[in-house]
C-alpha cells in the first residue's frame, strides 16, 4: 500500500484500503475541509470512495482517457 499512503494525510497512512476508501475526502493531501465541504454541497461527495465513485467524475476522466 506504499504506492497510496503517501496520497494521504500522515493521520491516515497506515490505515487499511477499506479504511482510506470510507475516509473524508479532506483525508487526501492537498483537500482541505473547505473543498470538502464544496464537494458535499455540490456532489454530496463525503468519502474518498463518493469521489472516487462519482458518476460525473468518472465520466469526465473516460473523456480524458479516450482524448489522450
Amino acid at each position: 500500500m506504499s504506492g497510496i499512503a503517501h496520497k494521504f494525510d500522515k493521520a491516515f497512512e497506515s490505515r487499511s484500503v477499506d479504511d482510506l476508501a470510507d475516509a473524508p475526502v479532506s483525508a487526501l493531501q492537498g483537500v482541505s475541509d473547505s473543498d470538502a465541504e464544496h464537494l458535499e454541497a455540490a456532489f454530496n461527495i463525503k468519502t474518498v470512495r463518493d469521489l472516487g465513485t462519482n458518476k460525473f467524475f468518472l465520466w469526465a476522466q473516460a473523456v480524458a482517457k479516450l482524448a489522450e
